[in-house]
């Protein structure tokens, strides 16, 4: 089963959940910056939840199937449409053979994810197929896909199959929808929950206060790096040395100029900016799910809350796991 690319897109990669287990090397992990909405996507075709996935970002991209195919779409809203008709999203869906999927603008959210039953054919490296474009590593080729493109799809596995049964025409089949609102939120003004970073105490009062009581917009210059902010200008109490160490998905960092850089899922390895805060792990797909010129306030969260938070999204995934099964089961 082969797909198309008719149109590229802003940036259209192919993502799983990351390349872990080289970061003592330099490698960095890289993976699908909202990682609930890719994995909820696999979900719903039948794979496994760190099977990869292409992510779209801003403004999607066109393509043609070379044959019948089983997919789901979730994440942002980027107006999909097959064959000019509008297309449900967090829910199965099946594309015919010769169909045109064409994405266009976000209009809620920044990132789209389309799961493929059978997943994406493309070799693992470091034993994941997430794209880190800077090192031409993983995904199709290493870098984002462009006009032209052919890609496969994996073989089906039974669960794909299941949910695949007695289709006939795609506005007949499969009409429920994964309730993703507490999952992701995909609003352009959010408040995302923090712990307070290892230098937090070294920076003013003013700055501390500034960090939960202020605003920040997200600026255009963000990427999958880093989401870089604009807001109050945050001060350390005194100058000192900072030796690198090891950063993660969500650190924030103060540089010189005293705005924020939350790191992303294309993050460096190690970091030497003091780090004022850490946005808990549950928060991490919402906040990449904003767009440039999206606002963001701060809220203090305690360990204890973040590891509640993480663990009853946990519970809601494998609700959802398990009630796909069931509804494959159904068919």
């Amino acid at each position: 089963m082969t797909v198309k690319i008719l149109h590229p897109g802003l940036l259209t990669t192919v993502q799983d959940l990351g390349r872990f287990g080289s970061q003592q090397f330099g490698v960095i992990v890289s993976g699908a910056m909202d990682p609930y909405s890719l994995r909820i996507a696999n979900l719903l075709v039948g794979n496994d939840q760190g099977e990869g996935a292409l992510e779209i970002t801003l403004m999607g991209p066109s393509m043609q199937f070379q044959q019948d195919q089983l997919i789901a779409i979730t994440g942002g809203n980027l107006q999909a449409t097959i064959n000019g008709e509008r297309v449900p999203l967090w829910r199965p869906i099946v594309v015919k053979k010769g169909s045109v999927l064409q994405f266009k603008n976000a209009v809620q959210g920044c990132r789209a994810y389309i799961a493929f039953a059978g997943g994406i054919d493309v070799p693992e490296v470091m034993g994941s197929k997430s794209t880190y474009m800077r090192a031409g590593i993983g995904g199709y080729k290493g870098r984002a896909l462009q006009k032209g493109d052919v890609f496969s799809c994996g073989k089906m596995g039974e669960q794909s199959r299941s949910l695949n049964r007695e289709w006939e025409d795609l506005r007949e089949h499969l009409t429920w929808t994964v309730n993703y609102n507490a999952l992701v939120n995909l609003e352009q003004t959010q408040t995302i929950h923090v712990l307070k970073g290892t230098e937090f105490d070294r920076f003013d009062r003013a700055s501390q206060l500034a960090l939960f009581e202020g605003t920040y917009t997200l600026t255009s210059s963000s990427d999958r790096m880093g989401s870089r902010l604009e807001g109050p200008v945050l001060s350390l109490s005194e100058t000192f040395e900072l030796l690198s160490e090891g950063v993660t998905y969500g650190t924030i960092q103060i540089p010189p100029n005293g705005q924020p850089i939350i790191l992303m899922a294309d993050r460096q390895t190690t970091g030497g900016y003091p780090k004022i805060g850490q946005v808990m792990t549950a928060d991490l797909p919402s906040l990449a799910q904003l767009r440039p010129g999206a606002k963001i306030r701060f809220k203090e969260a305690s360990l204890e809350q973040a590891e509640n938070e993480y663990m009853n999204k946990e519970r809601i995934i494998q609700k959802i796991k398990t009630g796909v099964h069931l509804k494959g089961m159904a068919n």
